[in-house]
């Protein structure tokens, strides 16, 4: 079942077994207001279980690109197009938020993020492999976020 991520009215819904639910859900309201304002798109997401195509593609990227593969269970995924870029989402139970952004026709416009919920600790599959940034968030307290850039075709 789909969710259409409301972000004036920020929800914990589909996230209730993350320990860090509240500011998981935070996170993931953050991303439907940028979405929004940005693009005029709304945020759905679907139950990790129901999707398993997002979490292969993603996986599939994080392993090849990086040799990263997450224990966190997969709560939640996201995948939509808007203009010519494709993007992806993975929300973790941990408080990791993962997304591919892969520009169509600009191969130079490509590369993963990481988003880390307020409250939790860095996951020991990225420890000492990226530097996290810190922005704070009225929807999510303070975020913590890193990159790397795509280098192959997906």
């Amino acid at each position: 079942m789909s969710y259409t991520v409301d972000f004036e009215n920020v929800s914990a819904i589909g996230l209730e077994t993350s320990p860090v639910a509240s500011a998981l859900a935070g996170l993931r309201a953050n991303e439907a207001r940028y979405f929004m304002n940005k693009y005029k798109h709304e945020f759905t997401v679907t139950a990790a279980s129901e999707s398993k195509k997002t979490l292969d593609y993603v996986s599939r990227i994080l392993e090849q690109e990086r040799k990263i593969e997450f224990h966190a269970m997969p709560l939640e995924t996201s995948r939509f197009q808007v203009e010519n870029i494709k993007f992806a989402y993975v929300f973790y139970e941990d408080g990791l938020a993962v997304n591919v952004m892969y520009t169509v026709d600009d191969p130079k416009k490509r590369a993963v993020g990481f988003k880390l919920s307020d409250g939790m600790d860095v996951p020991g599959e990225l420890e000492g492999k990226f530097k996290f940034a810190r922005q704070k968030s009225k929807l999510a307290g303070t975020i913590r976020g890193s990159f790397f850039v795509i280098k192959g075709e997906y």
